[in-house]
């Protein structure tokens, strides 16, 4: 199990390597498919990104692991304290000293860091969201912040001249390079929300924005039962659209990535979104089937992942 923040510093009697050993174990564990992403990476970025990973989880499991009962905004206060304290180049255990070397490799600004807690104080305070835009400014907290982190080590320049993979529609492109990664971490949190509606409602959660239920007149009466009609698989062909544009504003950004980066970029983009495939395959089910990526569309993905990744 994840350790969880201890308010007291205390420095880590381990290596660098076992520190990253670490991280690398809990990806694996925690995140197979994009741990397989990570793999096509060259070294240093593979690590730099199990690091971030890491952090990123220990901070989600503040508000929803199996502590989560325990967890208050002065939890929250004190994760955030610790956080300066790595920044600052004061570990207090082996997953922060991997993250503290990671710092010093590439320059990660805290103001995500910061901002995906404050996505966690969202989680405390409320189990409803009214509107698409206070949703999306929850998925920016909570994922798109994951977008930042790791462009600075994926690298890019939104300024390059070489012509814009033929893979992408340039008019697609909202933004800036960051604005784009955003887009990505959006368009995965969304992918994770519809994923799971119905292990969300038994915690007693909706992210479902409410306005989009009125939409389609489909209450949370219904959504507790799992009513599963024409309303439903309305309300969730809009949901899985939306989510696909924020993979396509995504997908214009990927192309000016650093090259060592665009393959494992668009493994993962390619193998998240397909997500998305499967719960229309399970004729939106989400509430008794798990949608998931088979393994074997997983390796058929990766040569075609390769293959864009190339221009």
């Amino acid at each position: 199990m994840l350790q969880l923040p201890r308010a007291e510093y205390i420095p880590p009697l381990i290596s660098l390597d076992e520190a990253y050993e670490l991280c690398r174990q809990v990806t694996a564990a925690y995140a197979k498919t994009f741990y397989l992403g990570t793999l096509l990476m060259p070294p240093a970025k593979r690590r730099a990104i199990w690091a971030i990973y890491v952090w990123c989880r220990r901070t989600d499991e503040l508000v929803d692991g199996p502590q989560a009962t325990t967890t208050t905004m002065a939890t929250l206060d004190e994760w955030e304290a610790r956080l300066e304290d790595i920044f600052a180049g004061r570990p207090h255990d082996a997953m922060d000293l991997a993250l503290m070397a990671t710092l010093e490799q590439y320059p990660l600004d805290i103001q995500p860091f910061r901002d995906m807690i404050a996505g966690q104080r969202m989680d405390l305070r409320r189990s409803r969201y009214a509107t698409f835009a206070e949703l999306e400014l929850y998925c920016y907290r909570v994922a798109g912040t994951v977008g930042l982190m790791s462009l600075q080590v994926m690298g890019g320049d939104p300024y390059s001249d070489r012509l814009c993979s033929p893979w992408v529609d340039p008019y697609q492109a909202k933004g800036t390079l960051k604005d784009q990664a955003i887009a990505l971490g959006i368009a995965n949190q969304l992918t994770n929300i519809l994923r799971d509606v119905g292990e969300d409602m038994r915690r007693g959660r909706i992210y479902l924005p409410l306005e989009d239920l009125a939409a389609f007149n489909y209450t949370e009466e219904d959504l507790q039962r799992g009513v599963i009609d024409d309303r439903w698989r309305a309300l969730m062909r809009f949901q899985i659209q939306r989510a696909r544009q924020f993979y396509r504003e995504a997908e214009v950004g990927v192309a000016y990535l650093e090259r060592d980066a665009r393959w494992p970029v668009w493994s993962a983009l390619m193998l998240y979104r397909q997500i998305l495939d499967v719960i229309e395959a399970n004729d939106y089910d989400v509430f008794n089937r798990r949608a998931f990526v088979s393994d074997w569309r997983k390796l058929l993905l990766l040569p075609v992942a390769w293959f864009k990744a190339s221009f």
